[in-house]
């Protein structure tokens, strides 16, 4: 085993520490959490980076490994270092490498990093950038295989160079995340979101292997519906104070709904779904689907989604996506109101 194993650092939001692990069973659908939102950005973002130091070589692997995964996704990565930009990198060696995940990085202070790269091992820098637009560490997918022993890995993740405590070696390495809380694909051994672990901390006795590039299961699934597809995406005008909803339909699993809406003038605007089927809504603005606002689930009716917020003048998108990212369609309606 290396002398020091460098491992990703998860982190996560402080709302989403207290949340509780309470499900709920609806009739027709399986079990599920309260409040899980999805963390994608809206297909075909430019996402803004800054970085915050690094040598001349440091930016330069971390922008060629952030292009390995723009090649596949509709997605590009603007390295303008504009000061509100979406993804900040720091280069501090004395705190390891972490990100924040996906739209989550929206609520970090704009003087703080959302990303860190204090090593540059292999595909460190591609797999910090996994995070940053939405993916999960590849050992918690719930499909992984995986069984630790638990008293060796708590052991050798209490001493350096990570110097975690019970609870945090929990959170990054040992429990598995939900399954209706990441993306849907089997557990990839070979995946850039798997790190590698040695044989000492498994039952089986069996290593991970240090993957230093993505994986052919990372660019299919990067491509797919279920994430970012090389496709078109048209935000659709929406009328604010309509007097009928405008009617819409989830056609296709993974299939994402983008609108748009003018605020004209300072007011509290109610954003809210209707119909049968059950919906995740995400409000950004103003001016940029990137400037995350709000997000909601089950706030209206049913399973309906609601957002109110209190607005300035400028244009503002809404992102609709079905919670059953991998199975869900259905039809629902979507209606602008200002107060």
């Amino acid at each position: 085993m290396p002398d020091k194993l460098k491992i990703c650092i998860d982190r996560v939001l402080p709302q989403e520490h207290f949340r509780g692990q309470r499900v709920v069973r609806r009739r027709g659908g399986p079990s599920r959490a309260v409040f899980e939102f999805r963390k994608m950005w809206i297909n075909g973002s430019t996402l803004r980076v800054r970085f915050m130091g690094g040598s001349g070589q440091e930016k330069k692997t971390a922008r060629e490994q952030a292009a390995w995964w723009s090649e596949h996704a509709n997605l590009r990565f603007d390295f303008n270092d504009a000061p509100d930009a979406e993804i900040r990198i720091a280069f501090d060696k004395n705190d390891g490498a972490w990100s924040w995940i996906g739209t989550d990085s929206i609520r970090i202070s704009q003087r703080e990093p959302t990303m860190n790269l204090g090593f540059l091992d292999g595909g460190t820098a591609a797999h910090e950038f996994g995070h940053a637009i939405g993916l999960g560490h590849e050992h918690q997918n719930p499909d992984g295989g995986i069984k630790w022993n638990e008293e060796i890995v708590i052991r050798e993740l209490k001493g350096p160079p990570n110097s975690w405590n019970e609870a945090q070696i929990r959170h990054n390495v040992l429990n598995r995340y939900r399954t209706d809380q990441i993306r849907g694909t089997k557990f990839d051994g070979d995946s850039n979101m798997l790190y590698f672990f040695p044989g000492s901390w498994t039952k089986s006795g069996q290593a991970t292997k240090a993957n230093e590039t993505l994986s052919e299961l990372d660019t299919a699934f990067i491509a797919s519906e279920q994430a970012y597809p090389k496709t078109s995406v048209e935000a659709i005008e929406l009328e604010v104070n309509a007097q009928r909803s405008t009617r819409a339909s989830i056609g296709k699993p993974g299939e994402e709904d983008v609108y748009q809406f003018t605020a004209d003038r300072p007011a509290r605007y109610l954003v809210e779904t209707r119909g049968k089927s059950d919906v995740i809504m995400k409000l950004f603005g103003p001016d940029s689907p990137t400037q995350l606002i709000a997000e909601d689930d089950d706030s209206g009716i049913d399973t309906n989604a609601r957002i109110v917020a209190d607005l300035i003048p400028g244009k503002y998108y809404v992102q609709i996506r079905h919670y059953y990212k991998a199975t869900g369609t259905g039809n629902y309606t979507i209606r602008v109101r200002r107060s």
